[in-house]
């Protein structure tokens, strides 16, 4: 690995830090030369420093939260898309702030200038940084042990940064077990695919001794496990897992969330409503709303809302089925609707009533989620809490992303819950909207297979040492 290794974390924050301070540069440059100058009540020299220093906090803030300073993690261009939409987000903020000190709704046009400049510049430095830093920091040489279940989808998506992973050899876990000490200083790291628990704990110790890094894909038992309360009643270490979904305080609290939040949506969010309902009043004369059945906390079945993006009678034609990408039955206005998902929109009315709530696993049909249980029964696990309008899974995963997968990242979500995490995740939503492959449908819908559910394929045939 590259000598730079142990000042990894030192670059990275130090290229983080210069590109806030120069962001605040500029914007400290069109304070002090327009805004300070034109607002009623102008700042002398420690006010003008605040002003600047609370942009700075938006900006780092921001940025957290999106993403923008996740550098050697996140691909390019979604790093720079990330910085930028946390430019916007501080840029209008910021215009709010100006205009509540100037007591009027002062010009924005210095400020998104301000914006240009300042996505220019972070556009060319992210770019010069990004090839530095693969030169310095090349992909790491990994080493993937696989089970019964070929991990195809794991290897697929590490094989897409290959900025950060190369995955160089793969072997059977029964080949390499008792080899495994011999084996990973070969490699600069090892994936630990979905292999039985026992083989793979011995791999990971092996790997811990050895100083060779591991990327370990969890069980759902690891989840639950690694999300429990620590008790130190005795000198034994104790791991208490109450496994009773949200405490009473909490479900208080998030339904006073989702009451407020939903109104406030509602009535921001209603020159959009009026649009899109005569957008599609107008394709075809069909109904504007769509109503279908889904599954919510306990399994209660409601009827969840959304506009319309379908002809009349969609699953007439080949019966009940996801969509898939090229659909022909998706009505014009029903593509930019599907594509920002805002056909979801009408359901904050679901939410005020109680049916669903702003943060939560998405709900899915009855009959869809009957055919996932019957190769994963842990499925219904994401019943524990009222389903959501986004969630954990819609925020890190993707459209096409495995029920297996979704499934882990809803038992993060409800075993990690917070009312932080939820205002956290609502920040986050803006951020997927336009991101095609977190919005797109899939390729192939009508049949749901083991290897789909799971996004596993059956491991090739192990050969003899002559066959290798």
């Amino acid at each position: 690995m590259s000598h730079f290794e142990k000042y990894k974390r030192l670059i990275k924050l130090s290229f983080a830090a210069a590109l806030v301070l120069v962001m605040s540069a500029v914007y400290g440059y069109i304070w002090i030369n327009y805004y300070n100058r034109i607002i009623w009540a102008p700042f002398w020299r420690r006010g003008n420093w605040m002003m600047i220093f609370i942009y700075t906090l938006l900006l780092v803030f921001f940025n957290y939260i999106y993403g923008g300073f996740r550098i050697g993690v996140l691909e390019r261009g979604n790093l720079i898309y990330s910085q930028i939409i946390s430019l916007f987000a501080t840029n209008f903020i910021t215009y709010l702030q100006i205009t509540v000190q100037d007591k009027r709704f002062t010009t924005f046009m210095p400020l998104l200038a301000n914006f240009a400049v300042s996505a220019a510049l972070t556009v060319f430095f992210t770019y010069l940084f990004s090839q530095w830093y693969r030169r310095i920091f090349p992909p790491r040489k990994l080493l993937l042990v696989y089970g019964e279940h070929y991990d195809y989808h794991l290897m697929e998506k590490m094989n897409s940064r290959e900025d950060k992973y190369q995955i160089v050899a793969r072997e059977h876990y029964l080949d390499v077990f008792q080899r495994m000490r011999d084996i990973a200083p070969k490699y600069d790291g090892v994936i630990v695919g979905d292999i039985p628990s026992h083989e793979r704990n011995r791999i990971i110790k092996d790997c811990f001794s050895l100083g060779v890094r591991t990327y370990s894909v969890p069980k759902i038992s690891d989840i639950l496990l690694r999300s429990s309360v620590e008790l130190n009643l005795f000198d034994s270490p104790l791991l208490l897992s109450r496994n009773n979904g949200l405490q009473i305080e909490e479900e208080f609290g998030k339904r006073l969330m989702d009451i407020t939040l939903s109104v406030i949506g509602l009535i921001i969010s209603s020159p959009v409503f009026l649009i899109f309902a005569i957008s599609i009043k107008l394709t075809d004369r069909g109904p504007v709303f769509y109503r279908q059945k889904r599954l919510t906390k306990d399994g209660r079945v409601f009827n969840i809302l959304k506009f319309r993006t379908m002809v009349v009678d969609a699953e007439k034609i080949g019966g009940p089925q996801l969509a898939t990408e090229h659909d022909p039955r998706i009505l014009p206005v029903g593509r930019v609707l599907r594509s920002t998902r805002l056909d979801e929109l009408p359901q904050l009315l679901n939410i005020l009533k109680g049916e669903m709530s702003l943060v939560g696993p998405r709900p899915e049909r009855p009959e869809i989620a009957a055919e996932i249980e019957k190769q994963i029964p842990e499925f219904r696990y994401r019943l524990k809490v009222k389903a959501g309008l986004t969630g954990y899974a819609q925020v890190y995963g993707k459209y096409s992303t495995t029920f297996y997968d979704k499934l882990k990242l809803d038992l993060t979500y409800i075993r990690n819950y917070s009312i932080l995490l939820d205002l956290k995740l609502i920040a986050m939503t803006p951020k997927i909207m336009f991101i095609k492959e977190a919005s797109e449908g899939i390729e192939r819908g009508t049949t749901l297979t083991e290897e789909e559910i799971r996004g596993q394929r059956t491991r090739p045939k192990r050969q003899d040492k002559e066959g290798r």
